[in-house]
């Protein structure tokens, strides 16, 4: 994967390492690390989406109804079940992407008593520049290892996250 260069992590796990000898500090130099990089990544990714007048989780929610296939359009619920959120969570944002004109709220023709949440044609206009922008970004950001560093590190990553995610599913 490249060379290796000393980081911050470096620098704390050396200052554990003079006080603490007895400790093993391999994994949380590599969580460390992952952490440095959710940050640091993650703001580059927020740059993207506020050249768009996005915020991230208004990103997610175009994301989620474009990714619904057509008619673009899912009920409130389903939409805070896949984004993992509240429902008042839920209501704020989609309150500012109607007020944007970017969804719509409509009757839901299955249960007049219930809405779906919809991409306006705006909306799906933005959504897809928006997501060819992300997409390139993201590209950008691992530019600098192989196609097989990438493999790799995508292997290594899905296994450490299925095997998480496994235990928290468990509790």
């Amino acid at each position: 994967m490249g060379e290796t260069n000393s980081d911050a992590v470096d620098t704390i796990a050396a200052q554990w390492r003079r006080e603490r000898p007895d400790l093993d500090l391999e994994a949380m130099a590599i969580i460390g690390r992952l952490g440095r990089l959710s940050i640091v990544a993650g703001k580059r990714i927020e740059e993207v989406f506020a050249a768009h007048g996005l915020q991230r989780g208004e990103f997610d929610v175009l994301a989620a109804l474009r990714r619904s296939g057509e008619p673009y359009e899912l009920n409130p619920s389903v939409l805070a079940d896949t984004l993992m959120l509240s429902r008042a969570g839920m209501t704020g944002r989609l309150d500012r992407l109607e007020s944007a004109g970017l969804v719509r709220r409509l009757a839901d023709a299955g249960d007049r008593r219930a809405i779906k949440v919809g991409l306006t044609d705006r909306g799906l206009e933005v959504i897809d520049v928006v997501v060819t922008d992300h997409v390139e970004n993201e590209t950008r950001l691992l530019a600098v290892l192989s196609p097989q560093d990438r493999r790799d590190l995508d292997r290594l990553v899905r296994a450490l996250l299925a095997d998480l995610e496994s235990a928290e599913n468990s509790r």
